[in-house]
């Protein structure tokens, strides 16, 4: 969990519960706490009756679990729903103020601190850009940007911080080139324990993803996630990566690299054959913009204000669209997702461009055979990747899987 060579898992085992002794009673109730947290972020508010249905447990069972929550804070009572018969019925839900969490998107020319609540709604945030990525200077703004986040706020909202997340592109120093940094300077990634290096320097749990895989799990969880539990997923950053989801589980493969996206093969405007992320990378928008003699810096300030380019981002969208389109084809030739979700670091109506044109260059390639998932925006927008981020120490404190796993189980009192 502690390097930047690979992708780092979360704790399978449940916090504070010993792996020795079987599924003791301790180890049930932890497991089906989380089991209702979960099923409550999934399905929105829930009554006793929806989670007994959904779980199989007891009713006193859940009873007993939803008031320890709801003592704890991490649940709320909604408004009473009268029925024909019987008690009325009283759904509970998320307290989007029962838990904050910071998240750290890294990115090739800016980074992002978020404080979200339990719900995935941004609080607060920082944004800083650079001209390419360095150790020193990275720590420094998730150190003195989490301190300057915490003095906003009171002695009782920072003891409900459950940790930092950060959501970083592995293998920086394979991207040199692209980035436009001096030879050599991004070499000191190789040996630098990014994970260490903040654990050592803040008082809270710290983890660390990739930066797609984080945004994908964002989607996931507080995006398209419930309509559509299998989709192969885009996010067009400096460098296009993505994710899959299947069973509404993020799927990371036997290495964790699954769903990278960056590396498939496209056909390219002269019928050479290019990786997608040389296509459909923000970073290729950035090189035809300097080219035209356009500063390039306004992609970096903010990925929600970005202006109209004209001309070099209409020909980057149609470009970008093609590559898509083909990258699409292929991912559903091999699994039948229900969706593609594309989405980036850039402002909706970027998005919206983007997935119409790639909509449209689909349509025009050879289907047969293929079940084509359909193709749609995602719904967490530019800011996935610091959200997902976040999210990390949620997912490993109060939900039932390490890989946002939200299975409906027949029995969950038998585990």
């Amino acid at each position: 969990m502690s390097s930047m060579r690979g992708p780092v898992h979360l704790p399978a085992q449940l916090p504070g519960v010993s792996p020795a002794g079987g599924a003791n009673q301790v180890r049930v109730r932890a497991y089906n706490e989380r089991l209702v947290l979960s099923l409550v972020r999934l399905h929105g508010a829930q009554s006793k009756a929806d989670i007994a249905r959904r779980t199989g447990l007891s009713a006193q069972t859940v009873s007993v679990i939803m008031r320890v929550l709801e003592k704890e804070g991490l649940l709320s009572r909604g408004e009473p729903i009268r029925g024909r018969v019987g008690q009325p019925s009283v759904p509970m839900r998320l307290n989007p103020d029962a838990v904050y969490s910071f998240g750290v998107k890294m990115g090739r020319r800016s980074a992002d601190l978020v404080l979200m609540d339990f719900v995935g709604k941004i609080r607060m945030q920082l944004h800083v850009t650079y001209a390419y990525p360095l150790p020193d200077l990275f720590l420094d703004f998730i150190v003195s940007g989490i301190q300057e986040l915490e003095s906003r706020l009171s002695e009782d909202e920072r003891s409900r911080i459950a940790g930092v997340g950060i959501a970083a592109p592995f293998e920086l120093w394979n991207w040199e080139e692209e980035v436009g940094s001096p030879k050599g300077a991004m070499d000191v990634w190789r040996d630098y324990d990014l994970h260490a290096e903040v654990a050592a320097n803040l008082p809270y749990p710290v983890y660390l993803q990739n930066d797609a895989t984080s945004a994908c799990g964002a989607e996931l969880v507080f995006g398209i996630g419930p309509q559509h539990p299998d989709f192969v997923y885009f996010f067009i950053g400096s460098f296009i990566g993505g994710g899959i989801v299947l069973n509404s589980a993020i799927f990371s493969g036997r290495t964790g690299t699954a769903g990278a996206i960056g590396p498939l093969p496209v056909r390219g405007k002269n019928g050479e054959t290019l990786q997608l992320l040389e296509v459909a990378s923000i970073f290729v928008l950035e090189n035809m913009l300097r080219e035209r003699g356009i500063d390039p810096e306004p992609l970096w300030y903010s990925a929600d204000d970005w202006i109209d380019f004209g001309e070099p981002l209409e020909l980057w969208i149609q470009d970008t669209a093609k590559a898509l389109a083909q990258g699409i084809v292929a991912a559903a030739s091999i699994i039948d997702f229900s969706a593609a979700v594309i989405d980036g670091g850039f402002p909706a109506w970027v998005r919206e461009r983007i997935v119409q044109a790639t909509i449209y260059e689909a349509d025009r390639l050879d289907l047969q055979g293929v079940v084509m998932p359909d193709i749609i925006e995602g719904a967490v927008g530019a800011h996935a990747r610091a959200i997902g981020g976040a999210s990390l120490p949620i997912f490993a404190r109060y939900l039932t899987d390490q890989n946002v796993l939200f299975k409906e189980v027949e029995n969950a009192e038998g585990t």
